[in-house]
């Protein structure tokens, strides 16, 4: 697994040597844009709008937008100072705390930590205590030129590092146009709705859970690159235009009722007489 940052991490007094590593990946499928009339690659060149001519690297600066149209130009030697004046490459769990007090909005990308050279024990440590104590690190690192907050934890055996948001990178939910205020809903209309979350409540299972969009792409793609004919799902049946909503519940509880089994008729006992006829 590839070797994407090294550093150490620190609880108290303990230092760790660790890595990270990339726990997820895109599986996103890209496409190229072609000119149609050639299929050649379309290119994307970097153009100034007032010189009308290209621009390499070398002429490109970054700056700040503060108002529209009007620029903080920084330099890259100052970029590169405030960067080292504030990157030890130190990993420093500042709390512990309850995962379940963390609302997954907070979540951002996952990265797993293995031990560096000498670090093994320490890192044994580290996994035992949050597993025995059942809490996660809230720490703070520099990656990628921004100061992260993370969430280290235990997951499988490995220990994870979780970035997260900062408060004021969440939008206020109160902020969302258009959600509705307390409805009046009826007890029946509640019970029902709570009958098919029941319905539907099973153990979660990653695996079963599959990107069926990227694989139809990915049959469609091959399938016009051998030559080959292809066939198109069968689609999925409209949804009806329920506009009742206990009729909609209703409907939906049918819907994923487990098909039962077909009763097996019993064999009536034969009576006395018949018996001795048999006989």
């Amino acid at each position: 697994m590839h070797t994407m940052w090294k550093g150490s991490i620190s609880f108290g007094l303990v230092n760790i040597p660790i890595k990270l590593h990339t726990a997820t990946e895109d599986k996103d499928i890209k496409l190229r844009t072609l000119h149609k009339e050639c299929h050649s690659p379309i290119k994307y060149e970097k153009v100034c709008p007032v010189c009308e001519k290209e621009v390499t690297s070398e002429d490109i600066v970054r700056a700040y937008e503060y108002t529209k149209g009007k620029f903080v130009v920084l330099e890259e030697d100052e970029l590169s100072k405030l960067k080292e004046a504030n990157e030890d490459r130190a990993v420093e769990i500042v709390d512990f705390v309850k995962i379940e007090e963390i609302d997954p909005i907070y979540y951002n990308r996952s990265y797993y930590m293995s031990p560096n050279e000498g670090g093994g024990k320490a890192y044994s440590l580290l996994r035992k205590a949050l597993e025995e104590s059942q809490k996660v690190g809230i720490a703070k690192m520099i990656i990628r030129s921004k100061e992260q907050m993370a969430v280290i934890r235990v997951y499988e055996n490995t220990l994870v590092m979780e970035t997260i948001h900062y408060p004021d990178e969440v939008r206020k939910a109160s902020d969302v146009p258009n959600v509705p205020a307390d409805e009046k809903i009826t007890q029946k209309e509640l019970d029902t709705a709570i009958m098919l979350i029941d319905q539907l409540t099973a153990e979660f299972e990653p695996g079963k859970y599959t990107d069926e969009y990227r694989a139809s792409l990915l049959e469609l793609i091959e399938a016009k690159r051998t030559g080959q004919e292809f066939v198109t799902p069968t689609e999925k049946e409209p949804a009806a235009n329920v506009t009742d909503l206990m009729a909609a519940l209703q409907a939906s509880i049918d819907k994923t009722k487990p098909e039962k089994a077909p009763a097996t008729r019993k064999k009536k006992a034969a009576s006395p007489k018949a018996k001795k006829k048999q006989a």
